[in-house]
This record gives C-alpha cells, structure tokens and sequence, in this order.
C-alpha cells in the first residue's frame, strides 16, 4: 500500500539575490548634505540568455529580493513604468548551490 500525501517540491540551493536602489533623490547634492539612494521597491524580470521570461516578481518594500534559480546564465531586466526610473539590464551567471548577489541602482531622473 503507498501513502497518499502532499507531493514536497525540492528547494533550490542556488540563485539571484540583492537590493534595488534609486537615486539620486534629491536635486542638489553637496559634500555637506549629503544624499544617498534609497531603497526602491522595484519589479524585475529575469530571462534566459535567449530572451525567453523565466520569471516577473517584485522586491519587497525595502528593496530586497531573494530568488532561486538553477544553475545557469541570465539576464536582469529591471522594469520601468516610464522612461524615468531607469536601470541596466544586467548578465549574470549562477553556480550551483550559490546565491549571486545583484544589486541594481535606478536613476531618478532628477538633476
């Protein structure tokens, strides 16, 4: 007799992690007042090295993301609902049972 029970799917132990930030936020920098990025909660979208969408997700509210993903090599391609904020594509490479840390910077726009 075979038991009947929830199918577990195995986690994986690698993948693409990091923080979005945007920047600059204020118009003015200055060496004594100082601006730096802030976390951006941001919606990101990984593909494969052929273009083809493996997943959509957004950062949490601080900017944070923590996604798994089998060995391989991909692209990072932060959305924009505009033409402003703005980020990179970025390659990266994932080895097996590793995270890859991917930070990605938006530019604001302001000046």
């Amino acid at each position: 007799m075979s038991a009947c029970g929830p199918v577990s799917t195995p986690t994986l132990t690698s993948g693409v992690e990091g923080h979005v930030t945007i920047g600059p936020t204020c118009p003015v920098e200055q060496l004594s007042d100082p601006c730096p990025n802030k976390p951006f909660q941001a919606t990101l979208t990984i593909l494969n090295v052929r273009g083809k969408k493996v997943i959509q997700f957004q950062t949490d509210a601080a900017g944070y993301y923590h996604v798994e993903l089998s060995p391989g090599n991909y692209v990072m391609h932060p959305e924009s609902p505009n033409v402003m904020p703005h980020a990179q594509e970025q390659n990266f490479t994932v080895q097996a049972d590793q995270f890859t840390t991917l930070d990605i910077v938006y530019d604001s726009g302001i000046r």
